[in-house]
């Protein structure tokens, strides 16, 4: 484990695997060094150490990095450019998910200089009103149950937006991972700001994006405006491509993504 720090003091902890162009792996919601995820498997898979020197970062408030106050999604610009800067100057990115959307926000802040290119798997942006208004509700009700310190029925409140019946959040909070869930539950709120403030779809910014990029989504993903979000996305950017990974789900296995961030990223 290294540690870098950021411009506010914050301390980034990260993992550095592989060889090769630096590639920053920007992890999702509740994502960590220490979790057995998406980005943790990924960061590890043998294939991508390869060909990259892989970096695998606690976001600021998660596993072994700190946090400082008041959050900004700008603070979180400044982690990945903390960890650009300390890789060489320069790095590909790519994020999973919440993670996507940071990573899309720092692509836009530090340009071309610093990003080589910009890989996202379903970022959750939606432009459908019913799940924009459903968005609003949910960040307003995520601030207030955070600011009591409620993280347990903060994590709850998340869930519940991705789709989980209330009634299954008792047998829920019985898994080994909720714990882990509840000490990182201020980070949700980094997470939707990364999204915005109604979740649509950043078409306006994403049209003066002029880093290569590329939009990938589950052939098998159980949301299906992931889809729409990523052609939206595609046709938007200038300088964009998209794929499919067939049969993935929201939860995309490192065999299906990892060549395909090979070929884009050397391509």
């Amino acid at each position: 484990m290294g540690k870098i720090t950021s411009k506010d003091g914050t301390r980034i902890a990260y993992d550095k695997s592989g060889s090769g162009p630096a590639l920053i792996l920007v992890g999702g919601a509740f994502e960590q060094r220490a979790m057995e995820s998406d980005t943790s498997k990924l960061a590890a898979y043998p294939l991508l150490n390869e060909h990259f020197t892989v970096y695998h970062y606690d976001r600021r408030g998660r596993g072994d990095s700190t946090d400082t106050l008041p959050f900004a999604v700008e603070r979180e610009i400044e982690d990945i450019e903390a960890l650009i800067d300390h890789a060489g100057g320069s790095a590909f990115l790519s994020g999973i998910s919440s993670g996507a959307a940071l990573a899309f926000e720092a692509a836009f802040k530090l340009g071309t200089a610093k990003v080589r290119k910009l890989a996202m798997y379903e970022p959750p942006y939606n432009d459908d009103e019913t799940a924009r208004q459903a968005w609003v509700k949910f960040r307003k009700e995520l601030a207030q149950t955070l600011a009591e310190g409620r993280n347990s029925d903060a994590v709850g409140l998340f869930m519940m937006l991705l789709g989980m019946p209330p009634e299954h959040l008792e047998g829920m909070k019985q898994i080994p991972l909720w714990p882990m869930f509840e000490a990182v539950a201020p980070t949700i709120a980094y997470d939707a700001a990364a999204v915005g403030e109604d979740s649509a779809v950043p078409t306006e910014k994403a049209a003066k994006l002029t880093i290569p990029t590329l939009i990938m989504d589950g052939g098998a993903g159980e949301f299906p405006f992931m889809r729409i979000t990523a052609a939206a996305l595609t046709k938007a950017i200038p300088n964009a491509q998209h794929r499919t990974l067939v049969g993935q789900t929201h939860e995309v296995e490192p065999d299906a993504i990892a060549p395909a961030l090979i070929q884009f990223f050397e391509s």
